[in-house]
């Protein structure tokens, strides 16, 4: 019989992406995916499906980041600042959702999905702006603890 108590790269994978959603960041960027998903759907199925390329695009860069914190390449690729690089995306996701939401909201008379996926994305918006914040907090605290000398020496 097969040995069950060794443990596949599955259940590595698994284990990690469950400890991973645990976290703060790591349910926050699973809550910007989930949203963008349910965005994605009230975009497609209104009569202006243009709007839903925001959502496409948000969801894949939240994938992206998410796969690259849970599996901790982040520590791995040191070419990129990755906290930098989540910080611009949360910002720049957060400002393309409240504006096409916006626009959304207020041009979507007789169109049920489009005005939901509006609603949807101001509330992804806040969610993006949330996650923004607390990069920032981190950016911060990290540049705190790692300030230059002052000395005059060499």
């Amino acid at each position: 019989m097969a040995d069950n108590t060794a443990s596949s790269p599955a259940n590595n994978c698994l284990e990690k992406l469950k400890s991973y959603v645990k976290t703060q960041k790591g349910f926050i960027l699973s809550s910007e995916i989930i949203i963008s998903f349910i965005i994605l759907i009230c975009y497609a199925a209104s009569l202006y499906g243009g709007y839903s390329a925001v959502a496409i695009c948000e969801m894949v860069f939240a994938i992206i980041f998410f796969i690259i914190f849970m599996m901790e390449l982040d520590k791995q690729i040191q070419v990129v600042n990755w906290v930098w690089s989540d910080f611009f995306r949360a910002i720049i996701g957060a400002a393309l959702y409240l504006i096409t939401s916006l626009i959304c909201v207020i041009g979507g008379a007789g169109d049920g999905a489009r005005i939901a996926g509006g609603v949807f994305g101001l509330i992804a918006g806040l969610l993006f702006a949330y996650d923004s914040y607390t990069i920032y907090l981190q950016i911060r605290s990290s540049r705190q603890h790692t300030a230059a000398s002052t000395d005059d020496r060499v």
